[in-house]
């Protein structure tokens, strides 16, 4: 066994011994001291794999994303973008409840402008989502801006969930949250033009993303800019309109 494979191999039975104790006892539990004799290593090594508690708290919550993911990449997408978007909300939720312990240390121990790098993968399969949302016309928001109520708001209610008492919370809040988002951010076919304009000002948004056109750059951009406008519904700054 080489050294590098002897490392890995190390570095695994820590992260599977943190994750064991996380999951039985909780992250106060996860103590370098407690880790190192759950794993049978010398504490030594576990700084010089992790190089501090931070490091290994970071390996684990990237081995909750892991886990997270795997389920996650197990739906297959439908016909309808909206309801995967409701499908991956509930899933998201389930997955909080199910796994309570690794679900507060991947979303709910955070730093002030600092989140997991595992992170990323997470909300890319969100925005994923909302592009072919956006794609099928039925998005009311700018990708991004919709990406980040939903999640902010799906990993609220989990959090939520997750810290009230057993007979402290309405069983149904995740799913009256839900719609209540998914109402906010996306539409069925609509009737309204004013709406209408929105939505499909949205899709070609998403669509000139996605494919190659004969526009330039700077083009690029400011058409993008004008359907954001149209969007959102903003008239052009002052000195800015046509005409």
């Amino acid at each position: 066994m080489t050294e590098a494979t002897r490392a890995g191999t190390t570095r695994e039975r820590i992260i599977t011994a943190a994750a064991e104790l996380l999951t039985r006892k909780g992250i106060d539990a996860v103590s370098t001291r407690a880790v190192a004799a759950a794993s049978g290593v010398q504490a030594p090594a576990l700084y010089r794999l992790f190089g501090d508690k931070q490091g290994l708290l970071d390996a684990v919550a990237a081995h909750g994303f892991d886990r997270y993911l795997g389920v996650k990449r197990k739906l297959p997408p439908g016909d309808d973008p909206v309801e995967d978007l409701r499908r991956g909300w509930d899933t998201h939720v389930e997955f909080g409840l199910t796994h309570p312990a690794f679900y507060v240390l991947m979303f709910g121990v955070t730093q002030p402008g600092r989140r997991p790098a595992a992170a990323a993968d997470a909300h890319r399969l969100l925005l994923g989502i909302l592009d072919r949302v956006a794609g099928a016309g039925r998005l009311r928001l700018p990708v991004g801006t919709a990406g980040d109520i939903v999640h902010a708001a799906c990993t609220g209610v989990t959090l939520n969930l997750i810290a009230a008492p057993p007979d402290g919370v309405d069983p149904d809040i995740a799913t009256r949250v839900r719609d209540i988002v998914l109402a906010a951010v996306t539409t069925d076919e609509p009737a309204d033009p004013d709406a209408s304009l929105s939505a499909r000002a949205l899709a070609l948004d998403v669509t000139l993303s996605r494919q190659a056109h004969p526009l330039s750059p700077a083009e690029t951009a400011l058409l993008h800019d004008w359907l954001h406008r149209l969007a959102a519904g903003r008239a052009a700054p002052d000195g800015l309109s046509g005409g």
